[in-house]
């Protein structure tokens, strides 16, 4: 453990602070600075595809959210709100498709804590995009430390890191961001460990998006009230009633992570941080392109099919295993759906969590077919975090199998290209935004390091009428 962590004067937040004030972007690598900027653009791309959700208007049409006008855009509106309200609403949209990256150490989402905070800022100071990834590479360390700090324990317990440890990574960004020093920082992050919250529970309804929406703006709010000398706990982390004893328990967690010096590679180089090839929960995807690789070269038809078996790691199988979706929240969290879909059509998209799309006859007579058992069970296999076999056995007795071995999302060597990266874009962006400035603002975002004023991205965002 850090020295100083030993000297009860000095507390594992206010070492932490240290970090984010004195953060170089000198240490951002040109490999980290495309893994920000994908990020970014990813996230942006789905919220746009997002605020059209029914999670997301309904939070629009809440009495005194979002109607009061403010320097902020509600990304794919002409609406402007205030910070906090585009952060809330935004954060909703980035989400509600579960749609957007994420990464292995933390067990979440990255970029959904940071993108809507940190664009909703930026507009408001007048800021520019260097200003975004520089800030953004800080909370995405934050987040990662935290993660470090009590997963795989706290992802297990049934906590949502993506806003339990987002929160933090959203204080350390906004904080940066807008220049606080280390004692508000400190004390930002303090009053953030009350405000942490987001259970597995709510997996599949439309509070999951919620949770992003509600952190982010407790992060922002949290920020803004140190910058006005609000005061907190500094010790609320190391306390006997604080955040590691209360989310993990005694004994349960790993503080180190987040007083080391950051002088070794950013979390953002980790070759398991994730771009979303498909619109579902990403603990489905090692399921989905077992499938989709078995059926190639195979013209099968769900007529052909005696029965499906699904394996995946116990802790991808806990929240997945939903034999038969009754709502498009509940298919995106339904392994036994993702495989069929994948089966059905060797492709998962946007539309197959629209309109019923669970209900079509073909897949309900494929989920009955399959069966979904965790890695390690009574006769299935053993297999990693991130991997997945598919067994088919056909009504003719023939035996088909698929692996796939460490698959997170499209991450390391088996990332995006900049080609798939804009069809997704556009996929997702063209619910809101016309050719010309899907084409426009994905330009801006892929040289985000060179915008003078992110107001200029601003209007690539916003509809004519809404």
């Amino acid at each position: 453990m850090d020295g100083a962590l030993k000297n009860e004067k000095v507390t594992i937040l206010e070492i932490l602070a240290a970090r984010i004030v004195n953060f170089e972007p000198a240490s951002i690598s040109d490999n980290a600075l495309h893994t920000v900027k994908a990020g970014i653009a990813d996230t942006i791309g789905v919220a746009l595809a997002g605020i059209f959700e029914d999670c997301s208007q309904i939070m629009l049409n809440i009495p005194g959210v979002a109607d009061a006008p403010g320097p902020c855009l509600v990304f794919g509106t002409n609406r402007w709100v205030s910070a906090l309200d585009a952060t809330l609403v935004n954060g909703i949209a980035s989400h509600a498709l579960d749609f957007d990256d994420f990464s292995d150490v933390l067990g979440g989402h990255q970029s959904v804590p940071l993108v809507p905070v940190l664009i909703a800022l930026a507009q408001k100071h007048e800021l520019s995009g260097r200003d975004i990834i520089n800030a953004y590479a800080v909370g995405f360390e934050v987040e990662h430390r935290f993660a470090m700090a009590v997963n795989p324990h706290h992802y297990d317990k049934g906590w949502h890191p993506t806003a339990t440890l987002g929160i933090f990574g959203t204080v350390a960004a906004s904080a940066h961001l807008l220049g606080l020093d280390q004692e508000k920082t400190t004390t930002a992050l303090a009053i953030a460990s009350s405000m942490a919250a987001g259970i597995k529970a709510n997996f599949g309804t439309m509070t999951k998006p919620l949770h992003i929406g509600h952190s982010g703006r407790s992060g922002l709010l949290a920020v803004l009230l140190a910058k006005d000398n609000f005061t907190a706990n500094h010790a609320s982390m190391e306390h006997h009633q604080g955040f590691f004893a209360l989310f993990n328990g005694d004994d349960a967690f790993n503080p180190d992570a987040l007083a080391e010096d950051w002088n070794g590679p950013l979390a953002l180089e980790l070759p398991t941080i994730g771009i979303k090839q498909f619109p579902c929960c990403g603990s489905t995807h090692q399921a989905i392109t077992a499938m989709i690789n078995l059926m190639r070269g195979n013209n099968l038809s769900a007529d052909d099919v005696k029965s499906l078996v699904v394996h995946t790691h116990p802790r991808r199988f806990l929240h997945t295993n939903n034999p038969f979706p009754n709502s498009t929240l509940e298919a995106k969290f339904s392994l036994q759906y993702a495989v069929a879909r994948a089966f059905n059509d060797s492709a998962v998209r946007l539309k197959d969590f629209q309109d019923g799309a669970f209900h079509q006859p073909k897949i309900k007579q494929l989920l009955n077919t399959i069966k979904a058992t965790p890695f390690g069970s009574d006769g299935a296999p053993q297999g990693e975090p991130w991997d997945a076999e598919i067994k088919v056995t056909l009504k003719n007795g023939e035996v088909l199998k698929s692996r796939v071995n460490s698959m997170v999302g499209r991450s390391g060597n088996n990332a995006m290209s900049i080609v798939e990266l804009k069809e997704k874009f556009d996929d997702c962006a063209s619910r809101a935004l016309t050719d010309a400035q899907r084409e426009a603002a994905f330009q801006r975002l892929m040289t985000l390091e060179n915008l003078a004023d992110i107001g200029a991205l601003m209007i690539n965002l916003q509809i004519a009428s809404a």
